[in-house]
C-alpha cells in the first residue's frame, strides 16, 4: 500500500533531484522510496560489512526486466581478456 508524504526541501534541491530523476528514468518517488529502504532496513545482517557507500548506492540502479547478470558478467569477463591477449 503507498501512502502520500508531504517534504519540505529547498526548491533548487527539488529542481536537480528532478532533472537526475528523469535522466535516469525514473520518478523522484521511486529513487526516494528506495533511499528510505536502505536507511531502515529490518532485516539486515548484522554480520555483513558493507560501507555507507555502498549502502546509500543501493536501489539506485533499476536494471531492465529481461536484465542477466550472469550473462552480462560473462560477456564483460570475456571481452576484458580477448582485448588483454
Amino acid at each position: 500500500m503507498n501512502s502520500k508524504l508531504t517534504l519540505t526541501i529547498e526548491q533548487n534541491v527539488v529542481e536537480k533531484a528532478k532533472l537526475y530523476a528523469k535522466a535516469k528514468g525514473r520518478s523522484l518517488s521511486d529513487i526516494v522510496e528506495n533511499y528510505f529502504k536502505t536507511i531502515v532496513k529490518e532485516n539486515r545482517n548484522e554480520n555483513a560489512t558493507q560501507s555507507p557507500i555502498s549502502d546509500s548506492l543501493r536501489g539506485s540502479f533499476k536494471e531492465p526486466d529481461n536484465f542477466n547478470y550472469k550473462n552480462s558478467l560473462s560477456n564483460a569477463i570475456i571481452k576484458k581478456h580477448l582485448q588483454d591477449g
